[in-house]
C-alpha cells in the first residue's frame, strides 16, 4: 500500500475527483488502481474565497513497488506506515494474585485507556473512581448548572469519563507519537460509538452527549475482559513501605492490596495531591495559566475565517488559535476553543467559581467561546510544591464573591474591560454560562499583571480576527484549571515515580498531558510500562 500526501482539491470537488487526482499524480491507468482510503483530510483557508481540501490517501495498485521505485524522488509518496497497535506483553502467571492485580485510580481518558490496555493484555485491573457513573454524574452536574447545587464528589471534574466528558471532545494533539498510539485511541473510540470520521478529519471532535455513551461502552468492554470498576470509591491514602507501594486505602476504610498503581487522577484532585505530598511522593510545582472565557457570535468567527464559504458543512463551525506576547513579558493565548458551544460551571469545591467550555457534536449553538489566559510560573506563587493550588483557590473564591456568592460567574464586556470601566448591561452577546452571569469589573478577578497583559492582547487579536475586540463580546471568569498546578515526576524509562516504586503518575493530573487525546495516549504508555514491570515481578 502507498501513502500519497498533499493531494489538493477544491472545497466543492466531487468524489470522482479524488480518483482522478490519484491517477494523475501516480501516472497510472485506471486499470492499475485497486482502491484507496482517506487517511487524513484537512483544509487550507488562507484564501477564503478558494479554500482547498488537502488529503493523505492510502492507495493500493497492481504494482506498488514499481511505482515506489519510479517515484522515489517524490517526498509525498511512500509506503504506508504500520499504524496498528502492537501489545508489548501479555499477562504471565496469575493476574489475580493478591499483589499482582493492578489498580487504576481515575476514569478520565487516561485512566480508561490504562484500564483498557491492561485488560486487553489480561491483567484484570481494578479501576477506582471517586465520583459516580457517567449518567448519574451528568444529573449532578446539571444540578449545579440549573439549581446552583454543587456535589463536591460528582461534578464536571469528578466522575466517570473525567473532565473531558464535559468539553468540546477535541481529539487532536501536538504530542510526538512515533508508535501511533493516538491511532489506537481513535480506533477504540470508534468501536465505542464515535463517528468514523474522527479517523481522518484533521481536527476530530465528539461532543459531550456522544462521549457519555462512549464512556459507558468502554466500561462494558473493560468489564468483559476481566476489569473491575468501583465507583464512589475515593482513595484517601496510598500505603508505601521502603519506597514501594503496598496498597491503597479508600474513604470507606477498605484496603486494597496492590504493588502497581496507575495514578490518573486529573488536574483537580487537590486533596489527593496533598495526600501524596504528605506521603513524601516527589511532587513539584509547574506552570499553568489563568484568565477568562470569552464569547463571540459564532457567525463572526465563521465569516472571519471562511469568508464566503462560511457555513459549508465540510468546514463546520470555525475555530481559532491566538497568541500575543505583551509588553510586560506575559504570554496571552487562546485555549480550549469551543466552536458553537457554551461556557459551563466547572468548580469542584464549595464557595468557588470556575469556568470551562463545552460543545456538542453539532457545534450549532449561537456563541463561540474559548479561554483567553495568561501564562504564569511558580515564581508567581512562591511556596512549597502545592502553592499553585492555594493560588488557584484564591482567585476562584474571589470569582465566587464577585459573582454574588451563588455560583453565578462575574462577567464584563470586552470593550469595558479594555477601557477599564465596569459593565452594567449585556449587549448583543447573551451569556451561555449557567447558573448565570453578574456583570461588573473583572480587573480584580485575576492578578494585575494578567489584567494588564489581556487588555493589551485584545486589540492585537482584533487585527487577526476582525471583531474579536468588539465591545459586546463577553468575558466570564475565572478560568484556572487550564492544567495541573503540579507535576508528579516519574522516571523516563519505566515511568514510575522518582521515589516510589509501583506508582505510575499519568495524564493531566500528574502534569504529563493536556487534553483527551494526549491523556489517553499517556494512559496507554503507562499501562505498557506497568505491565512490563508486573510481569518482571511475578
Amino acid at each position: 500500500m502507498l501513502r500519497l500526501n498533499e493531494v489538493k482539491l477544491p472545497l466543492d470537488h466531487a468524489a470522482a475527483d479524488i480518483k482522478a487526482a490519484i491517477l494523475a499524480r501516480l501516472g497510472i491507468p485506471d486499470a492499475m488502481l485497486v482502491g484507496y482510503t482517506v487517511f487524513k483530510r484537512s483544509y487550507d483557508a488562507r484564501k477564503k474565497s478558494a479554500i482547498v481540501l488537502i488529503y493523505a490517501l492510502d492507495v493500493v495498485t497492481t504494482d506498488d513497488q514499481a511505482i515506489l521505485q519510479r517515484m522515489q524522488e517524490d517526498r509525498h509518496i511512500g509506503p504506508t506506515p504500520d499504524t496498528n497497535y502492537h501489545f508489548v506483553t501479555h499477562a504471565s502467571g496469575s493476574a489475580d494474585a493478591s499483589k499482582a492485580r493492578p489498580v487504576v485510580i481515575g476514569t478520565g481518558p487516561c485512566g480508561l485507556f490504562a484500564g483498557l490496555i491492561l485488560a486487553q493484555m489480561g491483567f484484570n485491573p481494578i479501576i477506582l473512581e471517586r465520583g459516580k457513573v457517567v449518567r448519574e454524574r451528568t444529573k449532578d452536574t446539571w444540578g449545579l448548572w440549573r439549581k446552583g447545587e454543587l456535589n463536591p464528589e460528582s461534578n464536571v471534574q469528578f466522575g466517570e469519563g473525567g473532565a473531558g466528558t464535559f468539553s468540546d471532545g477535541k481529539l487532536y494533539s501536538q504530542i510526538k507519537d512515533p508508535k501511533h498510539l493516538g491511532r489506537k485511541v481513535l480506533t477504540e473510540f470508534v468501536k465505542a460509538g464515535a463517528p468514523a470520521e474522527i479517523m481522518y478529519v484533521s481536527k476530530p471532535h465528539i461532543g459531550t452527549f456522544r462521549l457519555v455513551k462512549m464512556v459507558e461502552q468502554m466500561r462494558a468492554t473493560i468489564e468483559a475482559l476481566g476489569g473491575t470498576f468501583r465507583f464512589q470509591s475515593r482513595v484517601d491514602d496510598i500505603e508505601i513501605e521502603n519506597g514501594q507501594v503496598q496498597g491503597v486505602l479508600l474513604a470507606s476504610g477498605e484496603r486494597i492490596e496492590t504493588q502497581h498503581v496507575v495514578l490518573a487522577i486529573g488536574h483537580s484532585a487537590r486533596d489527593t495531591f496533598e495526600m501524596l505530598h504528605r506521603r513524601g511522593v516527589y511532587v513539584e510545582a509547574k506552570p499553568f495559566s489563568i484568565g477568562f472565557r470569552v464569547e463571540h457570535p459564532q457567525s463572526l468567527i465563521d465569516q472571519c475565517r471562511f469568508g464566503p464559504n462560511a457555513g459549508n458543512p465540510i468546514l463546520g463551525a470555525a475555530d481559532y488559535k491566538l497568541v500575543h506576547h505583551s509588553a510586560n513579558g506575559r504570554a496571552v493565548y487562546s485555549f480550549c476553543m469551543c466552536p458553537g458551544g457554551t461556557v459551563v460551571a466547572a468548580t469542584s469545591e464549595p464557595g468557588r467559581v470556575v469556568t470551562n467550555g463545552m460543545s456538542q457534536y453539532s457545534r450549532n449553538e449561537r456563541n463561540a467561546n474559548s479561554a483567553i489566559v495568561v501564562g504564569i510560573t511558580p515564581a508567581d506563587y512562591p511556596g512549597d510544591a502545592l502553592a499553585g493550588i492555594a493560588f488557584q483557590r484564591h482567585w476562584e473564591s474571589r470569582a465566587f464573591e464577585l459573582g454574588g456568592g451563588t455560583y453565578q460567574a462575574p462577567g464584563q464586556l470586552v470593550g469595558d474591560f479594555v477601557a477599564g470601566r465596569a459593565s452594567t448591561e449585556f449587549g448583543s452577546v447573551i451569556p451561555s454560562y449557567k447558573p448565570g452571569v453578574q456583570l461588573g469589573d473583572l480587573s480584580g478577578a485575576i492578578p494585575d499583571y494578567a489584567t494588564e497583559a489581556m487588555r493589551e492582547a485584545f486589540p492585537a487579536f482584533d487585527k487577526q480576527i476582525r471583531g474579536f475586540a468588539m465591545h459586546d463580546a463577553l468575558l466570564t471568569g475565572v478560568e484556572t484549571r487550564t492544567s495541573s498546578p503540579i507535576r508528579i515526576k516519574r522516571n523516563d524509562d519505566d515511568l514510575q515515580s522518582l521515589n516510589t516504586r509501583g506508582l505510575f503518575p499519568a495524564g493531566e493530573g500528574a502534569g504529563y498531558a493536556g487534553g483527551i487525546l494526549s491523556a489517553a495516549v499517556d494512559g496507554i504508555r503507562v499501562a505498557e510500562a506497568l505491565a512490563l514491570s508486573l510481569n518482571a515481578s511475578l
